[in-house]
């Protein structure tokens, strides 16, 4: 049966992604703006296939935010505060450690740990963390600390970057975020997060990770002040260092949630818009292995469309998180494996459980 585009714009990139060739800066573009949001879905959904087939990955993970203390104020966070702010907080290793043990024993795949940049806490809190957990959990897999977050430690260190990286890969780091990459445009990046390290700075820390074997992901958070031209250079500067490294394991589009943030008066995403992005991804980001749809800033029911417009990934248990909620996520904060495994079902996709590196996947008891 042949697909009928409503938009006839679509039709030399479908050229392009059946044959495997690259889409330019235009296509994305154009991928952004068209009205044939169901042609753009068909479009992804060719490169998922081809990429990973029927399979839907999630990961049994704990998310673990030591602090929402921070030494900046970007415009689009309702996390970080001031430490005098009434609802600030700061964990002690033995609470972090606790937390970490809490959840099921402590028997999960992976730690995710991000917070905020804490004025008063040196770079041995840090360390010790990692070392603690890893210590502690030797087999769980720990993803932490975001490249904002990297460059504060190495600044605190007092350390060259790859240094700083190193010590914490011997201490148990496994692997790095992909957060604070929001839009590397400077128009838009100066008017949401003007405090943070530049979009140049985010791809160099994530080049010299990947040089001293740490993979990692990638993020672009979408649905603010930017235009799509914007989050196409976004996705092409990621794609550029890709080409290089070889390093990116999972791209992840992050839907802006506006409440109890300094720009509360824009609206929230759409479900349109959250599957476009995940499809526009899939399509641009002809390198990276896989696409996640994180149901936590999108809703349960929009990952679970989203396995037909490109992403093959729907994140995983989660537990906790604080960073999205705190902008008025309403969505719950752990989402039972037997919950996803259903819902990739019912998507049509099949249920593979995975670690952090995608190193080892099974299929899901159903």
């Amino acid at each position: 049966m042949v697909f009928e585009f409503l938009d006839q714009r679509l039709k030399p990139i479908e050229d392009k992604v059946k044959a495997g060739e690259r889409l330019s800066f235009d296509d994305g573009v154009t991928l952004f703006k068209t009205p044939d949001l169901l042609g753009v879905g068909r479009l992804a959904t060719i490169v998922r296939e081809r990429k990973n087939g029927d399979n839907a990955y999630f990961i049994h993970n704990r998310h673990i935010n030591p602090t929402n203390v921070c030494i900046h104020t970007c415009n689009f966070c309702a996390f970080g505060v001031k430490a005098d702010a009434p609802n600030a907080y700061e964990k002690s290793l033995d609470e972090i450690f606790s937390d970490a043990q809490a959840y099921q024993n402590g028997k999960v795949s992976e730690f995710h740990i991000v917070g905020g940049l804490h004025p008063d806490w040196p770079y041995k809190v840090y360390l010790d963390m990692v070392r603690g957990l890893k210590e502690r959990f030797p087999d769980v897999h720990l993803q932490a600390f975001t490249a904002v977050e990297l460059d504060y430690l190495a600044r605190l260190a007092g350390k060259p970057l790859k240094e700083t990286l190193e010590e914490l890969h011997d201490a148990g780091l496994g692997s790095i975020p992909g957060g604070g990459a929001e839009i590397f445009a400077k128009r838009a990046r100066k008017k949401i997060c003007n405090d943070k390290i530049t979009g140049e700075r985010w791809l160099e820390v994530h080049e010299t990770a990947h040089g001293v074997g740490l993979k990692s992901n990638a993020t672009m958070l979408y649905g603010h002040l930017e235009f799509a031209e914007e989050r196409v250079d976004h996705l092409v500067r990621l794609r550029e260092l890709q080409d290089k490294t070889g390093g990116f394991v999972t791209f992840i589009p992050l839907a802006f949630h506006p409440e109890n943030t300094n720009l509360h008066f824009l609206p929230p995403t759409s479900g349109q818009l959250d599957l476009r992005a995940l499809a526009v991804s899939r399509l641009m980001l002809d390198n990276f292995p896989h696409i996640k749809a994180f149901w936590i800033m999108i809703s349960p029911k929009i990952a679970q469309l989203s396995m037909s417009f490109g992403a093959d990934d729907m994140d995983g248990t989660v537990v906790e998180e604080k960073i999205i909620h705190a902008a008025g996520a309403t969505t719950d904060q752990i989402f039972h494996q037997r919950e996803i495994i259903d819902m990739i079902i019912e998507s049509g996709r099949l249920p593979m459980e995975r670690d952090t590196l995608y190193e080892d996947t099974h299929l899901a008891a159903v």
